[in-house]
């Protein structure tokens, strides 16, 4: 079909130990500004955050979060999924009043012809055409700009965690393994967002 609609589905936080998987899902409309974009991983914090309010501003963008408790409940990869489908489904209830807004041909712009991409190699339960891709966000501009929705939201719950507990760092390494996280795991205990079904 030469009018499918590309919506990107990447995710944010399958490799911490604490804090939530998120994930975004974004449709980019005609003339978006494509050399803002690149895998999330790999652009400045000063970068993404620019990319974001572009990226809210003029595409349609979808937000999921899946906390640690529901991580430990159903595991990270599940949660990952989890996180997908609901970003996905927040594009979808708003896509009407976007394609409205943006002046934009409903015949082309609607939930029949979408196809998601979702970045990685599993395809979550999204009510629509979809494929996996590997490295998805580095290939697909709209894989990319969901992969900015999803890191610049949980590094921000991730320092808005921080203020509240503060002796584990979350704001430098925002979950992560690193040797400072495990240390003061094993000192003081997990916080209260720790995902406690994974290995430390």
């Amino acid at each position: 079909m030469a009018n499918l609609i590309i919506c990107g589905l990447d995710e944010a936080g399958r490799g911490p130990l604490a804090g939530p998987v998120t994930a975004g899902a974004v449709i980019l409309p005609p003339g978006f500004p494509f050399e803002l974009l690149n895998d999330s991983k790999k652009l400045s914090e000063k970068k993404r955050e620019a990319a974001e309010l572009v990226i809210k501003e003029k595409a349609l963008w979808g937000l999921g979060v899946v906390n640690h408790d529901t991580i430990d409940k159903i595991n990270i990869l599940q949660a990952s999924m989890l996180a997908m489908k609901n970003a996905f489904d927040m594009v979808m209830m708003k896509l009407d009043d976007w394609v409205k807004a943006n002046n934009l041909d409903a015949s082309v712009y609607n939930r029949q012809n979408i196809e998601c991409i979702a970045d990685g190699n599993k395809i979550p339960p999204v009510e629509c055409l979809c494929r996996a891709e590997v490295k998805g966000d580095a290939k697909f501009a709209q894989v990319m700009a969901a992969s900015i929705i999803a890191k610049v939201a949980r590094d921000r719950m991730m320092v808005e965690y921080d203020k509240l507990y503060p002796e584990y760092g979350y704001a430098k390494h925002k979950g992560y393994p690193t040797k400072a996280h495990r240390e003061i795991c094993h000192k003081i205990g997990p916080s209260p967002i720790q995902r406690l079904s994974f290995d430390y």
